[in-house]
């Protein structure tokens, strides 16, 4: 339970930088979440053989931690978790995929490592800014945006309880475990029984409190809507944000900016 607990408070940190006042934090949501939309289509649409492109796009993530004074050790944490799943699923693309494809003097190297490299690459930089994302924006703001671009509320509402509730059920669950270890001896009660027991009573205990928590939102008034303290307007520095970035994603999806500067560093363009 320790991992999970760890994890939650990891996610619970990311919600708490969101609260900053720095110039990203300030600008609305739905500029973020577009941008941030348009960086991930950007990032996924190029080839499979085409690494050297990814590599300006990593100015997107860096400047908005930068830009919001984000510590780097935390988005570092969150990309060292996803690091291993990208592995495993470009695992076998060298084995698959031995076809030569760079030549670097004696070295050759297949376009199996170099689609292997690309799925490493993609998975930083789109996790990279999906955190960067809730740090600078929130996970309500973040669910507000996508209600205002048109999602339905009913999916929207059921996010944000998932996320709200996780916590409670992280907590309710970390208690448990805690009493069963107080009153277990000699590794007394931690076999696949105990632990078939405890999920039981996690459900229950989790039902009680959804009801008490419904009908504990219904005698305040909801309607299945959320109400924020501000409305917020988007104005010309959200304008100016949007189409900065937009304008320089399809510049790096276009144009592959590290050949041409290679080409020009070398004299292989004019």
């Amino acid at each position: 339970m320790a991992p999970i607990e760890s994890a939650l408070r990891e996610l619970n940190r990311l919600d708490l930088l969101a609260g900053g006042n720095s110039a990203v934090h300030r600008l609305d949501p739905r500029a973020k979440v577009f941008v941030t939309f348009a960086f991930i289509v950007a990032v996924v649409s190029l080839g499979r053989y085409e690494l050297a492109a990814l590599v300006p796009f990593a100015v997107f993530p860096v400047a908005l931690a930068a830009s919001a004074g984000l510590p780097a050790t935390v988005i570092l944490r969150k990309l060292l978790l996803v690091l291993p799943f990208a592995v495993v699923v470009g695992l076998f693309n060298p084995l698959l995929d031995r076809q030569p494809l760079l030549a670097l003097g004696p070295l050759v190297i297949s376009g199996g490592w170099i689609s292997f490299l690309s799925i490493i690459v993609r998975s930083l930089l789109t996790v990279g800014a999906a955190v960067v994302l809730v740090a600078v924006t929130g996970f309500s703001g973040i669910c507000m945006a996508l209600e205002r671009f048109g999602v339905p509320r009913p999916f929207v509402v059921q996010l944000l309880f998932l996320y709200r509730y996780l916590f409670v059920l992280a907590d309710e669950g970390g208690r448990m475990v805690r009493a069963r270890e107080l009153r277990t001896f000699s590794g007394r009660g931690r076999g696949l029984k105990a632990y078939s027991a405890l999920v039981g009573s996690l459900l229950l205990r989790t039902w009680d409190r959804a009801e008490r928590i419904h009908m504990a939102m219904l005698s305040r008034g909801f309607n299945g809507q959320f109400h924020v303290r501000r409305e917020i307007r988007p104005g010309r520095a959200d304008w100016i944000f949007t189409a900065g970035w937009c304008a320089l994603f399809v510049l790096f999806r276009l144009v592959n900016i590290p050949h041409l500067l290679g080409g020009l560093v070398t004299g292989g363009y004019p």
